[in-house]
């Protein structure tokens, strides 16, 4: 009974663990416990096709120096080196905006 009860409860976290993993952005769009924040981005990685839509999962930094990943699409595929700045929470993107060089932070 007791092997009954550890087994369920170790299935019950594997395939939470894995809804999170594969659904990581609605996650992260409706959890109270992550902050939004600016993430400065340079356009370098190829996109992938989402339905017709151009998807960028880039690495960025934080006002503060932080390096987040994150990801975000668009209608028209970008340029290698297009500056983004992207309202982010989490992986999940609120929105973005094309900046110029200066206004990226000094770090």
């Amino acid at each position: 009974m007791m092997k009954k009860i550890l087994i369920s409860c170790l299935v019950a976290v594997v395939v939470m663990a894995s809804l999170y993993f594969l659904l990581r952005e609605p996650f992260d769009r409706f959890n109270p416990l992550i902050e939004q924040e600016y993430v400065y981005v340079e356009v370098q990685e190829e996109p992938t096709d989402d339905n017709g839509r151009f998807k960028y999962r880039e690495q960025g930094v934080t006002e503060s120096g932080e390096t987040k990943r994150v990801v975000f699409s668009t209608s028209t595929r970008l340029e290698q080196g297009t500056l983004i700045k992207v309202l982010a929470k989490g992986t999940y993107t609120v929105e973005y905006e094309f900046i110029n060089e200066d206004e990226m932070p000094s770090n």
